[in-house]
């Protein structure tokens, strides 16, 4: 309801929102911020094409390799499993952490925090969009590799299974909420932060080898990298038997380790928006172009 249509109304009064209309207005931010997205599949079906198609190459490569060395056919499940998830990091760094620069450049910034709604309502709608996007994307690579390389799953625990799929992708986005507000305060760096965050992060999280292969390093990316943790708690449940390299923690250990991930960038990405929003409502320092 709006200000006119309360009688006798003055506006101190029509600003004291209910929990319900607050409520209310967070669900529509976080439907406008995920629509774009969602709606994005069939506008651009290019985009489509290349998205599916790059990943499909950089998968089938590795799986080439793993034939030719003849290796266990489970690291052909590992690499299309990884080449599904990488989709998903895709996703965080580009369309998530570089976001909110991209809408400073545009000049969007500063009606988001005019906007009478709470930011990280704009943030979960980024996320929510993202997800059923790369999610159409990940289970095409994974059906289309999955059956063209005769990949075979072992899967004795599906709940649990899809349980680690859920937690990791809360903890991918959550990291990506809290990259967001980064990448806004290092300005013109965001573009080379997200290349520093795509090949560098494929190689420690283990997206195309058992992660334990790294040693110490794998064991370090497990205990502060969102995709090598559920990729690795994955794979372990995915291929339930298969021979893994010692030296990552058991699926169990690793969901706590995901859901704690999950609780802890939530938490700090709400953090630092409330510590820009102050920012830019007292400097007026965001919202300058190209600054």
């Amino acid at each position: 309801m709006s200000f006119l249509e309360r009688a006798g109304t003055g506006p101190r009064e029509a600003a004291r929102w209910s929990r319900r209309q607050v409520l209310l207005t967070d669900l529509r931010s976080v439907r406008g911020r995920a629509y774009p997205r969602v709606k994005g599949l069939l506008r651009e079906p290019s985009w489509v094409l290349f998205e599916i198609l790059l990943p499909f190459l950089a998968t089938s490569a590795f799986v080439f390799v793993y034939r030719a060395i003849d290796a266990p056919q489970q690291y052909v499940g590992f690499v299309v499993l990884g080449g599904a998830l990488s989709a998903f990091w895709l996703n965080v760094i580009w369309m998530m952490a570089n976001q909110l620069y991209w809408e400073k450049s545009q000049g969007n910034l500063e009606l988001y925090f005019a906007a009478p709604m709470h930011f990280m309502s704009i943030l979960f709608g980024m996320a929510v969009g993202g997800m059923v996007m790369s999610s159409t994307r990940a289970a095409t690579v994974l059906l289309i590799a999955g059956t063209l390389y005769g990949v075979t799953f072992s899967v004795d625990q599906w709940a649990l299974l899809l349980g680690v799929f859920l937690l990791t992708l809360g903890a991918l986005y959550g990291l990506g909420m809290v990259l967001a507000s980064l990448f806004l305060v290092w300005g013109r760096e965001a573009w080379h932060m997200g290349q520093l965050f795509t090949e560098p992060v494929y190689f420690v999280s283990g997206l195309n080898f058992p992660v334990a292969r790294l040693g110490f390093l794998g064991a370090l990316s497990v205990a502060f990298i969102p995709l090598a943790t559920g990729l690795d708690a994955m794979r372990q449940l995915a291929f339930a038997g298969a021979a893994f390299p010692a030296g990552t923690p058991p699926p169990l250990v690793e969901v706590a380790i995901l859901a704690a991930m999950t609780v802890v960038s939530i938490v700090a990405a709400r953090w630092m928006l409330i510590a820009m929003e102050r920012r830019a409502r007292r400097d007026g320092r965001l919202s300058v172009r190209w600054q």
